[in-house]
């Protein structure tokens, strides 16, 4: 239990103009965790100094920073199972006051749609056509290909808003609604792309013979084979590997999102933050 008149006392101690008292303060503060989020903001909101409030700003993004390199952490050394759950993660860096369960209601809202129209048996093609009717055109999800670079495109609470999305970011929810379906499709980390491979469940899916087939998510659900991968690669002039077939991990998945990020955030002039998610791929390396 926090100590109320202890923290009040502590936080009027904020606007002090000297650096190093302002800096014990700031430490002591930084010790409550999230429980003094509250405290901060009820100073805020009764303070008319700049310099106070721009400090309480300062702590409160501190605290959820600090905060959401523990979960995720913890997500990352748990086993990393649930991609909803990293994704999530990530969305909260710009979004701390993330409602979660909005999050879920809106996936599960996709997948009930396309479980109606599964009612009977399908080959994986025709299970894929009946994903991409419900994803394309029923919720109207595509490429976000005017503001490509712009950041929100990495944060599935804004796509699930805007229906539109980078590669990586449309991929990872048709994935986890297939996922849910017990649809076995899951994502591959291609250079300067992002697909989605549907495999055999009968095989071992990190063997490149367990591929059905591919989608391209950022094209209506596009399906298309290994000699295309294959020709894509020559294009770039990338030498095959393995792992550009093959299902990755869904720590690879996030930190690919967690780079996006980066690249977006520098081309947007916002270094200080390019280098806060740094700081979270460093956690998942």
């Amino acid at each position: 239990m926090l100590n109320e008149k202890e923290i009040t006392a502590v936080i009027k101690l904020l606007d002090d103009p000297d650096q190093y008292i302002y800096h014990q303060i700031e430490h002591k503060i930084l010790s409550y965790g999230s429980p003094v989020i509250s405290y901060l903001e009820d100073a805020w909101a009764q303070s008319f100094d700049a310099l106070l409030q721009k400090r309480i700003e300062n702590l409160v993004h501190k605290i959820q920073f600090n905060t959401l390199k523990h979960d995720l952490a913890l997500w990352h050394h748990s086993g990393n199972f649930d991609l909803l759950k990293g994704i999530l993660l990530v969305n909260k860096y710009q979004y701390p006051d993330l409602d979660e369960q909005k999050i879920i209601n809106q996936i599960e809202a996709i997948k009930r749609e396309i479980w109606l129209q599964l009612m009977y048996e399908t080959n994986p093609t025709e299970t894929v056509k009946i994903i991409n009717n419900v994803f394309y055109n029923q919720f109207r999800f595509s490429g976000n290909t005017l503001h490509h670079q712009d950041p929100q495109n990495s944060y599935i609470s804004q796509v699930l808003e805007s229906k539109k999305g980078n590669q990586i970011s449309l991929a990872i929810i048709y994935s986890i609604v297939a996922q849910k379906l017990d649809i076995p499709i899951y994502g591959v980390n291609l250079p300067q792309h992002f697909i989605l491979a549907y495999v055999d469940e009968l095989k071992n899916k990190e063997e490149e013979s367990s591929v059905l087939f591919y989608i391209n998510t950022f094209n209506k659900g596009y399906t298309f084979g290994k000699r295309d991968i294959d020709q894509f690669l020559r294009q770039l002039n990338i030498r095959p590997s393995p792992a550009f077939y093959t299902p990755c991990s869904n720590v690879e998945i996030i930190k690919r999102v967690l780079r996006n990020l980066i690249s977006s955030y520098q081309k947007a002039g916002s270094n200080d933050k390019a280098i806060e998610v740094e700081a979270l791929i460093k956690i998942l390396t």
